[in-house]
């Protein structure tokens, strides 16, 4: 790790280890001892703020708690993998997280009706909106991770001994979530190019319209799945399913914030994303997200 950038480690856990110390005094008083190690922290603030103007020193820490490496990757590297570059967080966004990221820090701000969505400041009802708005959807919802999306869906629309197509390298999630609505999985396979197509789609729903003298209740697609990275037709996999009267989901894990995704002009009736950076997001206003292309990062949201 280059000195600077392990020395502003450094400098900003020394910052956090002053702000303990406020934190755990009476509001506006402190004590001698109190004193001592505020004292303390800024001077050794300043001597790693030398080192870091001057590029010197050596690293005087090297775990988070004894144990937790600390991660420069985006500091250290050109991070080329687009997962996490999508959820790469930008200088207001860290800003953000240092104020937040205690534990239930939203209930401050958590009113009748106590839903996430109706929470003015910090901004989180407006950021449903523009998230809704972003993908080209009608409403967001945002919920604890890929798979509790999947299960609002799954437990909305299946019921027991229902089928539910899914993409043959559909994730596990999916797979959980229908079984656990009570419902059947049934794969579309894929071609010699390890695609699934529309053709292929429609032929799975003739057969188990066959095979059970009733249609299916749901279409799930990956765009791209997490196996071969392969991009599926989801838009012509949406129109065969509404072809059937079908709802279809787009699951799009690994492109909302990636790319540009919209929702309507694909057709689909749900819209899955997931980012590693989660629920923290919500407690970001526009100007925090990352928007060299495409728009914000991805985030844990179901939007219908």
């Amino acid at each position: 790790m280059d000195i600077r950038t392990q020395k502003t480690f450094e400098a900003l856990f020394a910052l956090e280890d002053i702000r303990e110390t406020l934190r755990q005094t009476l509001p506006n008083i402190t004590n001698s001892e109190e004193e001592h190690s505020i004292k303390e922290g800024v001077n050794r603030i300043r001597k790693i703020l030398d080192d870091i103007e001057k590029g010197t020193g050596i690293p005087e820490v090297r775990k988070i708690a004894g144990t937790i490496d600390i991660r420069s990757r985006e500091e250290t590297y050109i991070n080329i993998q687009p997962i996490q570059a999508a959820g790469r967080l930008t200088p207001e966004a860290r800003k953000a997280l240092i104020a937040y990221g205690d534990g239930y820090s939203t209930c401050d701000a958590c009113r009748r009706p106590f839903r996430l969505d109706k929470i003015t400041s910090p901004p989180i009802a407006p950021f449903h909106e523009q998230l809704a708005n972003f993908v080209n959807m009608d409403v967001a919802r945002v919920v604890p991770g890929a798979r509790r999306g999947f299960q609002a869906v799954a437990f909305t629309l299946v019921n027991k001994g229902d089928s539910v197509v899914v993409s043959s390298l559909a994730h596990y999630t999916e797979f959980l979530a229908v079984e656990e609505a009570g419902g059947i999985v049934r794969e579309v396979p894929l071609d010699e190019h390890k695609l699934v197509t529309a053709d292929a789609t429609a032929e799975k729903i003739e057969e188990i319209k066959q095979e059970t003298g009733k249609l299916h209740v749901l279409v799930m697609i990956d765009h791209f799945d997490y196996q071969y990275a392969n991009e599926h037709d989801v838009k012509g996999i949406a129109k065969v399913a509404h072809q059937y009267d079908i709802p279809f989901l787009y699951n799009g894990a690994y492109t909302v914030g990636v790319r540009p995704v919209n929702g309507k002009d694909i057709g689909a009736d749900f819209v899955e994303s997931v980012q590693v950076i989660k629920a923290w997001h919500l407690l970001l206003p526009p100007e925090c997200w990352q928007q060299p292309r495409n728009g914000p990062p991805g985030y844990s949201v179901l939007l219908k």
